[in-house]
C-alpha cells in the first residue's frame, strides 16, 4: 500500500514539475508576444497588423492561467492531508488568479479590433479611440495586477502547507515563501505606482522554475510521503486543521 501511494505521490510530483516549467516557458512566450504588440505608445496604430502574433500570445497566456489552476486541483489531495483550509485556499486562489489573467486577455484581444478602428478613423474619432485604448491597457494592467496578488496568496498557501507537511526541504520551502511574499508586496506597491510589479516577480519565478526541476528529478519527500513516519504532532495537527 505504501508502495502504491508513493508510486502516486511521484506521478503528481512529476505532472505538478511539468506544469511549473510548461507555465514558465508559455507564459514568457505569451508575454514577449503580447508586447511587442501592445508595448509602444502608438501601439493601436500598428496592432491590427500585428494580430496573430496577439492571437498566439493570448493562447500562450490562457495555456498557462489554464496550468495555475491545474495546480490547485492536483495538489489538493495531497496538501489537505495537511490542512484542508489552506489546501481550499490554495485551490481558491489558484482559480482566482486564473480568472484575473484571462480577464486581462480579453482586454487585450478587445485592442486588437480598436487598432483597425483607429487605422479608419476620421480626425474627430482618433481622440476618443485614443482613450479607449488608455481605458483597455489601464483595465488590462489591473486585471494583471489583481492576478498576480491572487498568484502571490496562492504561492504563500503552497509554501505553509509545504514547510509544515516536509514534503519538500526546509530550505526549498522558505525561499518559496520569501519569493511569493515578495510577489505579493511588489503587486499590491504597483497599484500606488511603484513599478516594481514585474521585478518583484523574480524570486518567485525563479523558485518555480527549481521546484519545477526538483520535482520532476527528486519528488516529493519520502518521509512525508509515508504515513508511518509522521510523528504524532504531525497527526494531531492535521487532525486539528
Amino acid at each position: 500500500m505504501n508502495i502504491a501511494k508513493t508510486s502516486h505521490y511521484k506521478m503528481i510530483a512529476l505532472v505538478v514539475g511539468l506544469l511549473y516549467l510548461a507555465g514558465f516557458v508559455v507564459g514568457i512566450g505569451g508575454n514577449v508576444l503580447v508586447l511587442s504588440a501592445v508595448g509602444a505608445p502608438d501601439y493601436l496604430a500598428k496592432i491590427s497588423a500585428k494580430s496573430i502574433p496577439v492571437a498566439i500570445g493570448a493562447v500562450l497566456w490562457l495555456l498557462a492561467v489554464a496550468g495555475d489552476a491545474a495546480h490547485g486541483v492536483v495538489m489538493f489531495p495531497i496538501l489537505k492531508r495537511t490542512s484542508e483550509r489552506l489546501a481550499l485556499g490554495y485551490l481558491a486562489a489558484r482559480i482566482l488568479d486564473a480568472i484575473f489573467i484571462a480577464i486581462m486577455v480579453i482586454f487585450i484581444l478587445l485592442q486588437v479590433p480598436l487598432g483597425g478602428a483607429f487605422l479608419k478613423a476620421d480626425a474627430q474619432s482618433v481622440q476618443s479611440l485614443q482613450m479607449l485604448g488608455s481605458l483597455l491597457s489601464a483595465a488590462q494592467h489591473v486585471a494583471y495586477v489583481i492576478g498576480m496578488c491572487a498568484l502571490g496568496v496562492s504561492g504563500l498557501l503552497l509554501c505553509a502547507v509545504l514547510l509544515r507537511a516536509r514534503l519538500v526541504p526546509s530550505w526549498l520551502a522558505v525561499w518559496g515563501l520569501f519569493g511569493y511574499a515578495i510577489i505579493l508586496l511588489g503587486m499590491l506597491s504597483e497599484i500606488l505606482g511603484s513599478g516594481l510589479g514585474d521585478v518583484s516577480s523574480i524570486p518567485g519565478g525563479l523558485w518555480e522554475v527549481f521546484m519545477g526541476v526538483w520535482l520532476i528529478v527528486k519528488g516529493f519527500s519520502s518521509a512525508a510521503v509515508t504515513p508511518s513516519t509522521a510523528g504524532p504532532g504531525v497527526l494531531a495537527a492535521s487532525a486539528a486543521a
